[in-house]
């Protein structure tokens, strides 16, 4: 079965999903006698939705199925991503990929936002001025390493001075190049609505405490 139709924001859905031969004929017997743009569950909404699934269990509606099913997914990727040894940037970035598996599971999508080709464009900059950077510094770091053989306690000094250096601008390199991948995978997801309306802030909470993440890295102030 082909789902394609226009959703929140008229941003297209698109789904190709295999069902079973019962489901197949059911959806055909709803299509007859009904013209293009009619309602396909014409007769289903929300109440008779939560009434029958109140009669499976107590207390189910579609939105709690909803959020169990969002959070559960949640919590699977962040097992399966997040890795102990990973940096924070490395950690959020797993983050970001699980909580982008449940926005899409819950159709949570966006159009590319209108600054999203000129931001990426002076992040790809600011990357290449950091490389540029960095092969400067090892440059100098060689240098260094030359005159440390030396045996001068102020070269050695200003070689482990100039490898701190070297090692900070590393590591601030990959961190953009994090966000640059961060950034162009969520440019059509709007990680917010699941993260504030349909996850269990718990399941969050702990990963954060587990990893050594700090929370604001996940929840601002406003959201805290």
């Amino acid at each position: 079965v082909v789902f394609d139709f226009l959703g929140k924001d008229s941003i297209r859905y698109y789904n190709e999903v295999p069902v079973e031969k019962r489901v197949f004929k059911n959806l055909q017997l709803f299509m007859d006698n009904k013209s293009p743009g009619d309602d396909l569950f014409d007769r289903l909404n929300t109440a008779v939705m939560n009434k029958h699934l109140n009669e499976l269990m107590e207390g189910l509606t579609a939105k709690v199925f909803r959020t169990y099913n969002a959070s559960f997914t949640l919590q699977q990727q962040l097992e399966k991503l997040t890795n102990a040894d990973d940096s924070i940037s490395e950690k959020i970035l797993s983050y970001n990929r699980a909580n982008r598996a449940v926005a899409i599971l819950c159709n949570h999508q966006r159009a590319v936002p209108k600054g999203h080709e000129k931001s990426m464009e002076k992040l790809k900059e600011k990357i290449a001025d950091k490389k540029q950077t960095i092969k400067e510094s090892e440059r100098g770091v060689k240098d260094a390493h030359k005159d440390a053989k030396r045996g001068s306690v102020k070269e050695k000094q200003i070689y482990d001075k100039k490898k701190k250096q070297l090692e900070k601008l590393r590591e601030q390199l990959a961190k953009l190049e994090i966000e640059e991948t961060n950034r162009d995978e969520n440019k059509t997801i709007a990680l917010g609505t699941s993260k504030l309306n349909y996850l269990d802030p718990r399941i969050s909470v702990a990963w954060c405490k587990k990893y050594d993440v700090p929370i604001e890295k996940i929840y601002n102030k406003t959201q805290r």
